[in-house]
């Protein structure tokens, strides 16, 4: 947030983006854009297995499947997957994807439950402590290059009034915009810039460009059981920093949402 802001003016609630999910209770997000089907970055899904409780809209739903992209690289790009859900969602409405190629310099919201701070300290409550509030901030996209699109926190006249960056915990959550009633999103929260603290004044943050996957998002929610089969995996093949197939069961279990 930025640091002459009143924080309240970042309060959000689940009103202000319907169609959010969220994946533990510290955190970690996704985008409802169909009925049965969540889009989100690939990293967040290590405790997403099938029969998996989520929120959806702030509402409890049920994981079937994972499908995640196979280049996905950590660090990298291609932080992409698709979480199909057991039962469609019907008290929230999806949000529209967007697959036009002209993202450069639009004013798009992030909102997300991850950890935050001022610009000029960085962020000094991380998302456990958080605790599930939701915030939301500004920005402007810098580029939209491949697969990637990137944004910069910027601060004094450069500054939008409301600027803000991801924190920890805000993962897979939205870039969105509104087009009347409807929200659309235009890219992924995958990660921050190496070697500046998160949530600092000039950090650069790189979202998934979700309309460089039209294809693959298509191939996934629309394609064949044998087509789905070929250009996606069912779970992950890298885990993130601290995270290993003997500890991911106990860390599931603990930040896990209540049945």
């Amino acid at each position: 947030m930025r640091h002459d802001v009143d924080p309240k003016k970042y309060a959000a609630s689940w009103s202000d983006f319907p169609p959010l999910v969220q994946f533990y209770n510290d955190g970690a997000h996704g985008t409802l854009v169909a009925p049965t089907w969540v889009v989100t970055a690939a990293h967040t899904t290590f405790c997403t297995d099938p029969g998996t409780t989520i929120l959806v809209g702030g509402e409890k739903a049920i994981v079937k499947r994972r499908f995640v992209h196979p280049d996905h690289t950590p660090g990298v790009s291609h932080d992409l997957a698709l979480l199909e859900l057991s039962a469609p969602v019907t008290h929230v409405a999806p949000a529209s994807i967007y697959f036009d190629d002209d993202e450069q310099g639009k004013i798009i919201t992030f909102i997300g439950a991850g950890g935050t701070g001022s610009g000029i300290e960085g962020q000094t409550i991380d998302n456990l402590e958080n605790n599930g509030v939701l915030r939301l901030a500004n920005n402007v996209v810098e580029t939209a290059d491949g697969p990637l699109l990137t944004f910069v926190f910027n601060r004094g006249n450069k500054a939008l009034p409301l600027e803000g960056i991801s924190g920890g915990g805000d993962s897979g959550g939205p870039a969105f915009i509104k087009n009347g009633n409807d929200y659309v999103v235009l890219g992924i929260s995958s990660r921050g810039e190496f070697g500046i603290k998160v949530g600092k004044y000039g950090i650069r943050e790189y979202y998934t460009r979700v309309s460089f996957f039209e294809e693959w998002i298509s191939d996934i929610m629309h394609g064949s059981e044998a087509k789905r089969a070929a250009v996606s995996l069912s779970k992950l093949t890298h885990l993130m920093a601290g995270l290993s197939e003997e500890n991911l069961p106990q860390i599931c279990s603990d930040i896990g949402i209540e049945l």
